[in-house]
């Protein structure tokens, strides 16, 4: 099970990685309107909510006291070099917290904001979350790349073809 979450939570930041290889420091900036995040400030948010949740994540509340989420929303990071040690950082701890997952503890609780999960629900909830916020990282990207994007998953009006060459891969 362990390996199952680990790989799957690799799959989502593999997805920014490649996202933001395509991206110029600018570009990690835009946003559409005063009222719309841009990449730097979902990054900053996601990183904030992995380091509060997976810091000891199997003895104290996920939702640290030192945690400022309202904050998370205010910009501060201000290069794209910033951004990537951002989110290094947050995904470093989540897979330090993930390493220390086994069969004893997996159905133990653990807390975020006082209410009690078991250690395989809060791990699923934050694999709800971050590809929540992946997904709009991705699709800000896809707006200031245009037709210079690169797709990371199936190429538009490619279904067919895709789906051949799998199964030619896996039979």
């Amino acid at each position: 099970m362990k390996d199952l979450l680990i790989k799957r939570f690799q799959y989502y930041k593999s997805l920014g990685d490649q996202t933001f290889t395509q991206l110029s420091e600018e570009q990690m900036f835009w946003q559409y309107n005063e009222e719309s995040n841009s990449i730097a400030v979902i990054v900053k948010h996601i990183t904030g909510n992995m380091l509060s949740r997976w810091t000891n994540f199997l003895t104290e509340d996920g939702e640290k006291d030192w945690r400022n989420r309202d904050e998370e929303f205010i910009n501060v990071l201000m290069t794209k070099s910033e951004i990537l040690e951002s989110w290094e950082k947050g995904w470093d701890c989540l897979f330090g917290a993930l390493d220390q997952i086994n069969e004893e503890n997996i159905h133990a609780a653990v807390y975020i904001r006082g209410e009690a999960h078991s250690v395989l629900d809060a791990i699923l909830r934050q694999l709800a979350h971050y590809p929540y916020h992946i997904g709009q990282i991705i699709y800000i990207a896809k707006m200031v790349k245009n037709e210079d994007w690169n797709t990371l998953s199936i190429a538009r009006n490619k279904s067919g073809e895709f789906n051949a060459g799998m199964k030619r891969h896996f039979r």
